[in-house]
């Protein structure tokens, strides 16, 4: 009987912020456990003190190390320092792994992975676009030109990682059906994380936690509580968790409408925290693909009223009582105030637990990619 060797892994993204963040820092957690060695390289100018405080707590498990370099948002000239000094990293570590994580840590996976492929060194390259590029229209320019470069870049994949089924078919119908293997593997919450969150004694109604920008609908939040009240002839108070661009702009919405003495904004927060600031957890997204706020919210035992985007109906099921129309403030509202006044909705609204639970655990999504990698690499 032989033992399998511990694998060098190094997951490449942009963005230190998100679902993309939470979704490598579980990976790395899971397997640190399991005895291999681990790191991240990411952009240095993204993030702010609770990404920071993120970082230093998984620091002590990457001994692979932390890599921060200037990774820009858009496609530039920048890039190709950027990919030089990536490379450069990179080949230092000699890792078997290298993992992409949305559109930009896909293009540094798969070129730097395939540059080392050149000088002779087995490394497998994956990539997992967790949305991202797939959110643009096929038939704007831009759209052409991102599904195109994902085209190009399949030649330079050993295996694509989609984290929902919608995610998967949005790629085969934008990009087209891959030209290498693929794998649909579940996101996951970890197992101290399947416990109830107790309620504030203060408590509000709805709780809105995300980026404030529009995209993730928090305007549409906003009209919607608005709209609530008057349907259900009471007052109602409510939570907003976040930080982003728009900030200021949803604060003077607030104020306009007259709600801010009911509904209240704080800053970023770790979302179990933000559980216990209200009672039922609303997503009002325009577009998705596997939020893990629901999978975080589902797991503490909150319910949950999500829009029908992505894969959100992948967790909720697609018949749940929850999931409402995208950017429809008027269905959120109807369902907001069912909420409130149907004894059985959150009965009907949650998923069944434990099946809940055996699909999207952290260890179950850490084994199964773990397993991905092992196929893409030669036998030791």
């Amino acid at each position: 009987m032989t033992t399998e060797k511990p694998l060098r892994i190094l997951h490449c993204f942009r963005s230190p912020v998100g679902g993309v963040f939470r979704h490598v820092r579980d990976l790395v957690e899971e397997h640190v456990k399991l005895g291999h060695e681990v790191g991240i390289l990411c952009d240095s100018s993204t993030g702010g003190e609770h990404e920071e405080k993120l970082f230093e707590q998984i620091k002590p498990m990457l001994s692979l190390g932390l890599i921060r370099l200037p990774i820009g948002r858009s496609v530039g000239p920048s890039d190709l320092g950027a990919l030089w000094k990536a490379y450069q990293h990179i080949k230092s570590l000699q890792p078997d792994v290298i993992h992409g994580h949305s559109a930009k840590g896909g293009v540094l996976a798969r070129l730097i992975g395939s540059a080392l492929r050149v000088n002779r060194y087995r490394v497998a390259r994956l990539y997992s676009p967790h949305g991202g590029s797939l959110h643009y229209d096929r038939k704007s320019l831009r759209g052409q030109v991102f599904f195109n470069v994902e085209r190009l870049l399949e030649r330079f994949t050993d295996a694509l990682c989609f984290v929902c089924h919608y995610e998967q078919n949005t790629y085969t119908q934008k990009v087209g059906k891959p030209h290498t293997q693929a794998r649909m593997i579940y996101n996951g919450v970890q197992e101290s994380e399947f416990a109830p969150v107790p309620l504030n004694a203060n408590a509000s109604h709805f709780l809105y936690i995300g980026m404030l920008r529009d995209l993730k609908g928090p305007d549409v939040f906003i009209d919607a509580f608005a709209q609530a009240e008057k349907l259900s002839g009471q007052t109602l108070t409510g939570v907003i968790v976040g930080d982003g661009p728009e900030r200021d702009k949803y604060r003077d919405a607030i104020a306009a409408a007259g709600l801010s003495d009911r509904l209240v904004m704080h800053p970023s927060m770790p979302a179990r925290k933000a559980f216990a600031l209200a009672d039922t957890v609303v997503v009002p997204s325009r577009a998705e693909s596997l939020p893990y706020i629901i999978l975080e919210a589902l797991a503490a035992g909150k319910p949950v009223i999500a829009s029908r985007v992505g894969g959100i109906s992948e967790i909720m099921g697609e018949q749940s009582p929850a999931l409402v129309t995208a950017g429809d403030a008027t269905s959120l509202a109807q369902t907001m105030v069912r909420s409130l006044q149907v004894p059985e909705w959150r009965q009907q609204a949650l998923p069944d637990a434990i099946e809940f639970r055996q699909r999207f655990s952290t260890p179950v999504m850490a084994g199964q990619i773990l397993g991905l990698y092992r196929e893409l690499l030669p036998r030791t």
